[in-house]
């Protein structure tokens, strides 16, 4: 739909038709169909059971541990990533406080925080109850972060962090467009190949590989077509459901990255309960859900990286704009050789055939 409306008062009336025609759409789907951003949607219910933060995303999320047990869910248009965990080991670093880690078994983030431009607290009605958490959008509207309480959630010390980082505006923003997904930068017109073919057997460790693209002005999936030998292979786009499915049958331990241009979250440990519906594939567990739309992935690759503990080896998932949308490894720490079974499984998942050139 095209984005015709003008004030809140429009947005509130075609939203209200929207839901009447599609009970069930989410929000984020709903922002998509009016075209405007999610938060413009999430700003009609300012005065009600929204409300907007101070946005102090260090403060909030370092405050975030008393409330106990809750759920971290990051997502990009294709993949969401839902962890349940105590919000513990909080830190920032850089000459603004602009990074930040959570680095805990379950609740596992990266935080690129310098987008995080807007924090509301919100209630949303599911069935006889109310689901309570914080949002975190960026200044286009779109959101990088949520966090929900749970039923094991310190509900008294939520009110508290409401009613400590509350903003005094409380007055909706203007309408934003429904923000378009970005693309990574493109590859520069020269880049010498051996060069970074080199630099690429030459790594000792996979956190350096983004800052070696960079340097050789690559985008990720150009430098997986000149990767050296036997470190790229594409994949046919089915390896990713054959890939959790074995993962649950073996019990092995994965790690599972999803991210958006603020913020990366991380599962690591095993998956167990893989459901398919419709173009879906869902891992349905306790503590960790994942909802794959295997629609939106244009192709699968096979990475191996140098480090100083042996190869290291990925499944990595591009959408059609060749953005890395999803990126799996075998449960590891630093100093500890890649898994075994995480290596031999790869191997048994199906290769992209590429047609001979005529």
């Amino acid at each position: 739909m095209e984005n015709q409306l003008n004030t809140p008062q429009d947005l509130a009336q075609a939203y209200a038709a929207l839901q009447a025609e599609t009970p069930h759409l989410r929000i984020r789907q709903a922002a998509q169909k009016l075209g405007v951003a999610e938060l413009s949607l999430l700003e009609l219910e300012l005065g009600g059971r929204c409300i907007r933060l101070e946005n102090k995303p260090q403060e909030i999320l370092a405050s975030l541990a008393p409330l106990g047990r809750l759920m971290a869910l990051s997502r990009n248009p294709y993949v969401v990533h839902e962890r349940k965990g105590i919000y513990e080991n909080v830190s920032f670093m850089g000459p603004t406080q602009q990074l930040g880690l959570v680095v805990n078994p379950d609740i596992d983030l990266r935080l690129f925080l310098s987008s995080w431009t807007y924090v509301y607290a919100v209630g949303i009605p599911k069935g006889k109850e109310m689901l309570h958490g914080l949002q975190f959008f960026d200044h286009r509207g779109e959101a990088v972060h949520k966090v929900y309480c749970t039923k094991e959630s310190n509900m008294e010390a939520y009110q508290q962090l409401l009613d400590k980082f509350r903003a005094e505006d409380q007055s909706p923003l203007a309408l934003l467009p429904y923000p378009a997904w970005e693309g990574p930068e493109a590859s520069k017109e020269e880049v010498d190949v051996a060069a970074f073919q080199q630099d690429w057997l030459n790594l000792q460790d996979t956190h350096d590989f983004f800052g070696m693209l960079k340097r050789h002005g690559l985008a990720r999936q150009d430098a997986l077509r000149l990767a050296p030998g036997g470190h790229a292979r594409q994949m046919e786009k089915a390896a990713v459901t054959q890939m959790l499915e074995k993962a649950s049958e073996t019990g092995q331990p994965i790690m599972v990255f999803v991210g958006n241009k603020g913020c990366i979250q991380i599962h690591t440990g095993p998956v167990k309960r893989i459901v398919e519906r419709g173009t879906w594939i869902n891992v349905m567990d306790p503590d960790f859900n994942l909802h794959l739309d295997l629609a939106g992935v244009a192709e699968a690759w096979w990475v191996r990286k140098p480090s100083a503990d042996g190869i290291v080896s990925s499944l990595e998932l591009f959408d059609e704009q060749g953005e890395l949308i999803a990126y799996f490894f075998g449960a590891r720490k630093p100093g500890i050789p890649e898994r075994e079974d995480w290596r031999a499984l790869l191997e048994t998942l199906p290769v992209l055939v590429q047609p001979e050139s005529v």
